[in-house]
Parts: structure tokens; sequence; C-alpha cells
């Protein structure tokens, strides 16, 4: 080979730094939603998902994907999901962090508060083994109205050892749960199930039932157990399904394969065949479908808390690369135009940050009324317009490292696994139609409404554009006779309550930033287009990672 020319110019990987402590934007939410949160646990899971040790592990495990083992070589049955090593190198390091289901079993001070940010963290690191990280999160306490379940199977699912072996849960360490909800007649609608639950008498467990169906969406099917929708006599019913039964013998329960997915590459989803699978019923026969409803809106944050951690770690990337690299005489961070693009992205992940992390205070008020109708309500919204906004962020994250965020190689390749994560939240647990007819029910409720006041009222007479939306919405919310625009309203309240809570969280570059550009309309349809008396300087400094 000959010596053509020399490397230059080529920016170093934004690696072997602290992801939480150069993460204002999160120390403000934290600062507001959690005042007195000892944050060291944080700070120390920053240092190691920051690693360059961690990111290979995140890296290998997207790039060997889980394989299904069907058969073994003798041609048995055998039902089994083999992971890279990576991979369970990254699952105990989420159990261990306690993103599971610790705030259940363990509490604390603002133990979903904490978990949120551990969860955002994480998600910088790498999303995908965070699927049955937050569905264990959401079923935890879905067991609660099966005591005898919820007493032998709780300490486990909330114990922080990560224990891969399909074995009975009896002799294991620590445990996962997922769900099984999607059939492929039906969707979202999950009323339309032919999943068939026929009673098989009682134990100790309760009352038992023999399932027959398929699940068409089963995520991350190594978990030690599952809470699958089927009809029962008594109507649409939840039931807890353990991959491994008392006895020791595995359950009926047959993974057809393996989803060839655009992203989320790392975490197996799978469909599944139920042939008189063995199953538990879990709270009153008929009444499954409130009970996924209460589980969603848990795992629905999660998908807003996540695309926010991908849109901080894409806007990290952005930052440093262009910190680093030279084009035209200067760095690309100090070109005009390059100058606004970062500055608009890191408001817009700021104010996704404060949204999300809003919700998971709700959580840790369950008896509060106030916090109960903002749960309800912000929920939804966060998932409508946090996820909608990730793949557009992404996507202009990209383009400020031009053709090397394209490619899949180094560490530029995060960005397009970045990218191409980006749509599963949006789409996952509900999709944008949902969340706004969500939202558009919550606000038409006696409490949505004034509980919507109570959560902009901090930032009254704060932005004169942030006061004009406000006072309008009550009519709207009055007005509107049909779903048709429930979209544009769940994106009005997204950004009157992501203002209002920037106004506590941030200082006043930021807030007046977003509400010039998000409200006043001083903004283009891309990124980049803030206007010329925007304090670039001030924006671009808080949201450097280091």
């Amino acid at each position: 080979m000959h010596a053509t020319h020399e490397v230059l110019n080529q920016p170093e990987p934004l690696v072997n730094y602290n992801l939480f402590e150069g993460n204002r934007a999160l120390q403000g939410a934290l600062a507001l939603n959690a005042p007195t949160l000892d944050t060291g646990s944080l700070a120390a899971l920053g240092s190691r998902l920051g690693s360059a040790e961690m990111q290979t592990h995140a890296r290998l495990a997207n790039t060997h994907a889980p394989l299904l083992r069907s058969h073994d070589r003798f041609g048995r049955r055998v039902d089994q999901v083999e992971f890279h090593p990576s991979y369970h190198a990254l699952m105990t390091a989420a159990v261990g962090a306690g993103i599971h289901g610790t705030p259940w079993v363990h509490g604390g001070e603002s133990p979903h508060v904490l978990r949120a940010a551990s969860f955002m963290l994480f998600t910088e690191l790498e999303p995908s083994v965070l699927c049955p990280i937050s569905m264990t999160y959401a079923a935890l306490p879905a067991l609660l109205p099966n005591t005898a379940i919820y007493g032998d199977w709780s300490p486990k699912l909330g114990n922080r050892q990560y224990d891969p072996a399909l074995k009975s849960w009896r002799d294991k360490s620590g445990l996962t749960m997922g769900m099984g909800m999607t059939e492929k007649q039906g969707g979202s609608d999950v009323r339309a199930n032919t999943s068939e639950a026929t009673p098989d008498g009682k134990d100790e467990w309760g009352q038992r039932f023999r399932i027959t169906g398929h699940k068409w969406f089963l995520s991350a099917p190594m978990c030690d157990a599952f809470l699958v929708l089927a009809q029962s006599p008594g109507g649409l019913s939840c039931f807890f399904m353990p991959r491994v039964l008392p006895d020791g013998t595995v359950n009926a329960m047959f993974i057809q394969r393996l989803k060839d997915k655009l992203g989320n590459k790392a975490n197996a989803s799978s469909e599944v065949e139920f042939a008189g699978a063995t199953a538990w019923l879990v709270g009153e026969e008929g009444r499954g479908v409130p009970q996924i409803l209460e589980m969603g809106s848990m795992t629905r944050m999660d998908c807003a808390l996540g695309t926010s951690g991908l849109m901080r770690h894409a806007l990290s990337i952005a930052l440093d690369h262009t910190a680093q690299r030279e084009a035209f005489g200067k760095r690309l961070i100090d070109q005009p135009l390059m100058r606004n693009v970062l500055a608009d992205l890191a408001l817009e992940s700021e104010a996704s940050t404060a949204l999300a992390m809003r919700i998971a205070r709700a959580f840790d008020k369950p008896g509060d009324a106030h916090e109960t109708a903002i749960a309800r309500l912000l929920t939804p919204i966060a998932k409508f317009w946090i996820c909608k906004r990730g793949a557009h962020f992404g996507e202009e994250a990209m383009e400020c490292l031009g053709g090397n965020g394209y490619v899949e190689e180094g560490g530029e390749g995060i960005m397009a696994r970045i990218y191409r994560e980006m749509p599963v939240n949006s789409i996952w647990e509900g999709a944008g139609n949902i969340m706004a007819l969500d939202l558009l029910r919550a606000l038409r409720k006696a409490d949505g409404g004034a509980a919507l006041a109570h959560e902009l009222a901090p930032a009254k007479g704060a932005h004169p554009a942030l006061d004009k939306l406000a006072a309008a919405l009550p009519a709207r919310v009055e007005a509107m006779a049909t779903e048709v625009e429930a979209r544009r309203l769940a994106q009005d309240v997204a950004l009157a309550v992501q203002a209002a809570l920037l106004y506590q969280t941030a200082p006043d570059a930021v807030f007046s930033a977003f509400c010039d550009s998000r409200l006043a309309g001083n903004w283009g349809h891309t990124f980049g287009t803030l206007g010329s008396d925007t304090d670039f300087d001030a924006i671009i400094s808080r949201a450097m990672p280091r």
C-alpha cells in the first residue's frame, strides 16, 4: 500500500465521558421534580455508561442479533433465543442499576424519578435491552390483584441480579417479565383478540386456565413470565403465563420466528403460538383491557423517556463532532448556520427531557389527585409529541456529521443506529392517533382541564405567546366536536407544557428561544430556523456533553 495522504481533521469519538455530569437539562429536571434526591448513583451510572467498554457492548449486541433455536440437534423443540454475551452484559448493567422493578419493591426517595433518569441515561448507551426492563417495571404492579403470584414473584422481579437461565422461578436469583397483547388481526384493537382461555381448575396461584392462540408481537421471549390477553368465559382477561411451570416443565409457548425489524436489533421480538399453555388469572375476569391500559401508562412514559434519551445522545454526538471538525477555515460549531441547527436541536432535547421527567414525578405520588390527573394527561401527549419529533431530530443530528453520520462503522455508526431506533417508540404501545385520542378523553374529564391549567400556571406572564396559547386551549377542547383535530391539540398542549416546564428548569435563554420559535411562530418547518436574536452561545454551551 502506498501512503498517499495523512488522515487529519477526523474527530475523535465521544467516549469515556460521564453522561450525567454533562447533562444539565436532566439535572434541571431533577431539581424541579425531586429537589432533595441524592444524584450520586446517577453520576456513577453516567460514568459507567459513557465508558469505552460499555459502548463496545452496545455495538456488539446490535451487530450480533439474537438467534432463534427452535429445536435441538435431535429434533426436540427447545424454543430458546441465543444472545451475544454483550447483550447479557448490558442486561446485567440495567438490572444492577435498578431500572426494572426496584421502584415498586424497594422504594426510597422519589424512586420513579430516579428510575426515569437512569432509564434515560441507559437509553443513550443502548435502548434495545430496555424492552424487557420496561415491561418488568410495568408488569410488576399489575400482579398485585393476584396476591399469591405477587408474593412469590415480586421479590425477585425487584432484585438487582440478572439471571438469564431458563429454569423455575424458585431457582433463579432475579426475574424479568414481558407482555403479549397484540394479535395479527387486531393490532391496537385488542378487543379483537381471538386467543381462548379455558378454565383448568384452581391451585395456590388461583384460577388456572389453558390458553390456545397466538401473539403477533411478543417482545423479549426469553423473559421468565408474560402478561397476556385472552378471551375467557367472562370476557377479555389478563393472565400470568410463566415460561417454566411450577413443576419444572416448560410451558406450551412456541416461538414461531423472530421479527426482522428496522431497528431495535439487539432485542428479540417474536411471534408465538400457545398450544394449551398454562396461565393464571390476574385481576377480575373480563377486565383485561383496563388492566392493560394501566400498564400502558408506564410503558408509554418509557417511550417518551427513551426517545428523550436518544435525542440527548444524538445531540451530544453532533455537538462533540462539530466542536472538532473544521470546514472552510473554522470549526463547524462556529459556523453561523450550524450554530442555529445545534441550538435548535438543544432546545428540542431539553424540552423533551423536561416533559418526560415530569411524568415520573406523578408516579411518585399515587394518592395525589392532581398528580393522578397529570399522569393521565401528560403521558399520551409526551408519547405522541416527543416520539413524533424523534425521527426528524435523528435525521438532522445525523446531517451535522455529514457522510460520517450515515455510515455503519466506528463511533459515527451510532448515529445510524439511533436513527433506526427512533420510530419504534412512536409505534410501540399505541401509535400517534391512539395517543391523541387518549389526550382528548383526558381533557374532557372533569379534572383534566383543571390539571392542565394548574400545570401551566407557574409560567403565567412569562411570555406572551405562551399566555395566548394557554388561554385558548380550554375553548378549543370545548369546541372540538370531532376527533379530526386531535393531533393538532396534542401538539399544542405538549408545546405549552414543555414551555411552562422550561420556565422552571432552564435558563431564560432556553425558555425564551423555545417560546419565540415553537409558540410565537418565529420558526420554520426544519431545525435551524431560530431567530437571529437567539442567545446561541448560552444554549449551545449548556448542551455540551463534556
